[in-house]
């Protein structure tokens, strides 16, 4: 017999183990449901600050052209506070905009702005002591 190489174990027997028809390890069954870190949490929408993270806090009326974020002091009116804004969409917006704004970072006055939302964990107040209580506070969103 001719081997190409002359070490000891080369394509020698299996050793008493058995290969697989199909080249694929087993599957294990997965239970059927939501997957992933905090799904089926109670969450809340917020707008936060682009450059820094910080929750902005604001009402129902809409964001002013001179709003600044209150950590970082950096305008809140800009491309990258907004929820049309894909870096992969001609002009660096999902919307038809007549022409491109190069600085995405700061201040314009695009009449399209709306203001990203994220969705966030809400904070709970703290464990209820009674037993009701806490499984009252299973449901409530």
């Amino acid at each position: 017999m001719s081997r190409r190489y002359k070490q000891q174990g080369y394509q020698d027997d299996d050793g008493g183990r058995t290969r697989r028809s199909g080249g694929e390890a087993p599957r294990r069954e997965r239970p059927e449901g939501p997957r992933g870190r905090g799904l089926g949490a109670p969450t809340q929408s917020s707008f936060r600050c682009a450059r820094c993270g910080e929750p902005v806090r604001r009402g129902a009326e809409p964001l002013p052209l001179d709003a600044t974020c209150g950590k970082c002091r950096s305008d809140l009116h800009t491309c990258t506070n907004c929820r049309h804004f894909d870096t992969s969409a001609r002009f660096e917006c999902r919307l038809e905009i007549p022409e491109r704004l190069f600085k995405k970072s700061t201040r314009n006055a695009c009449e399209l702005f709306e203001p990203k939302l994220v969705q966030g964990f809400r904070a709970d107040s703290g464990k209820p002591d009674d037993p009701r209580a806490a499984f009252d506070a299973l449901f409530d969103l």
